[in-house]
């Protein structure tokens, strides 16, 4: 099953042109699935039947997988069996009648206007990665761009002359404004900030680690995590988090949900209008 899958992960690349963070995923829930499929002497993915996958949905339950973690990995698996099936590689498609354990919607963690305001503070400017860490969150909170997305810029995504950023998400490209405020921070970055760390290296990505190389996800995690407790914010803070927030926060302030809707690159409105009901009354003052 192992080379189905490598053939699949293929397709999801050059065919479905899926980002190289969702193919990673996929291809890891599928190898682990075929790893405890080859424990118990199945091979091929001709020979999983739907008993076969309810046990091992029993199985992921008895080591304590979260149901959303569950229907993630199930989410994977169907997908992997649809393409099997439409392809001619099996003659029946064994998770179609699987179901998915119940997952209990959580609220998304939303910052206080006024928590947000301390975590944009918490950079001093005083030295080139301090100045990097302030562009990058005051970007990140002036578009509600994911931390991929962010990671993801080069140069050529950002227009300073008309304050925009360009993104790409799934092969769908939306433009998205920031303020006055963000661009400060971003301009500031660019000339005092990015040459320093760059050490007179050359690179396309917008934001450089210490190294001069592209910033990653787990960089950028670290350094929310440090801001956000030298902030004193007792909430557990993700990149997400600034994403939740920047959305509540703008339909709070009376944005048109459709517009926010295409900010976020949603593709179903409801996901955006789960907002509505965490956005305070307050106004939202990020200074953009």
């Amino acid at each position: 099953m192992f080379d189905e899958i490598e053939r699949f992960t293929v397709y999801l690349q050059d065919v479905k042109q899926m980002s190289q963070n969702t193919v990673l995923s996929y291809r890891r829930d599928l190898l682990q699935f075929a790893s405890y499929m080859e424990n118990r002497g199945v091979r091929e993915a001709g020979k999983v039947t739907k008993t076969s996958l309810d046990s091992y949905i029993l199985f992921l339950e008895k080591e304590g997988k979260a149901s959303t973690t569950i229907s993630r990995m199930l989410a994977s698996i169907k997908a992997f069996f649809h393409y099997e099936f439409s392809e001619g590689n099996i003659r029946r498609n064994p998770a179609d009648l699987v179901r998915a354990p119940k997952v209990e919607k959580k609220a998304p963690a939303i910052l206080t206007v006024e928590e947000v305001t301390r975590l944009l503070e918490q950079p001093a400017d005083r030295t080139p990665k301090e100045i990097r860490d302030k562009a990058m969150l005051e970007l990140l909170y002036a578009t509600g761009i994911r931390v991929s997305e962010l990671t993801n810029l080069g140069l050529s995504h950002v227009n300073m002359t008309i304050g925009f950023i360009t993104c790409s998400d799934s092969g769908r490209e939306r433009t998205i404004p920031f303020g006055r405020v963000a661009k400060k921070a971003l301009d500031d970055y660019m000339k005092h900030s990015r040459p320093e760390l760059l050490k007179q290296k050359e690179s396309e990505w917008l934001f450089v680690n210490c190294s001069g190389g592209r910033m990653s996800r787990q960089g950028f995690w670290k350094i929310l995590k440090y801001y956000g407790e030298k902030a004193g914010i007792q909430k557990d803070i993700t990149p997400h988090t600034l994403r939740h927030s920047f959305a509540a926060h703008l339909i709070g302030s009376g944005a048109d949900m459709k517009a926010v809707q295409q900010i976020l690159g949603h593709s179903d409105m409801a996901t955006t209008q789960m907002y509505a009901a965490y956005a305070g009354n307050k106004r939202a003052d990020s200074g953009d």
